[in-house]
């Protein structure tokens, strides 16, 4: 198990065979209007946009039509940078089986066009995607280039997502 000390509190994460499980707080977003700017950076029309506040500063989650128009976005990352938006999360049900939805995040305004994995977005996706499709246990799809499955479960106030990770280094740390 490894202990996680964040600006979010204690966020714990323990292996369980080949996949690793953090229990997150549960976010959910407020829904707000149409918005013209982030629909002409992304490139597309959702038809559901809401919002969440972090840092001083909104995160957006968008639901689009289809996976078919996630998984082919194109967005103005200039643009996208330049609105008020911490980070945009697009969504959407999925066709293929195994999973129950797709998603991409972007956060150009934080140095990353595109995170290919992003647990913390499921702390939002999950909640969402559980009202509408009433399921507590849920599996997304992140189709970034490299792409990653994370399993959601929610329980109360919390999300326990479940991912497999990859080793970028490996080293030793005298204390």
């Amino acid at each position: 198990q490894a202990i996680f000390h964040t600006r979010s509190g204690i966020l714990r994460a323990e292996k369980q065979a080949d996949w690793i499980e953090m229990v997150f707080p549960l976010r959910k977003v407020e829904p707000i209007p149409h918005d013209p700017v982030l629909s002409k950076a992304l490139g597309a029309n959702p038809r559901f946009t809401g919002k969440f506040i972090s840092d001083g500063k909104p995160l957006y989650l968008m639901e689009l039509e289809s996976d078919e128009e996630v998984m082919e976005l194109q967005p103005d990352f200039r643009m996208l940078g330049e609105s008020d938006a911490l980070a945009v999360m697009v969504t959407a049900l999925s066709s293929t089986s195994g999973y129950d939805f797709v998603s991409r995040f972007f956060a150009p305004a934080v140095g990353i066009d595109e995170d290919p994995v992003t647990g913390s977005a499921h702390c939002y996706l999950a909640p969402y995607w559980a009202d509408k499709l009433g399921e507590m246990e849920l599996t997304g799809y992140q189709a970034s280039k490299r792409g990653g499955i994370v399993r959601c479960k929610l329980a109360e106030n919390q999300v326990l997502l479940k991912g497999q990770a990859i080793t970028i280094f490996r080293g030793n740390l005298n204390l």
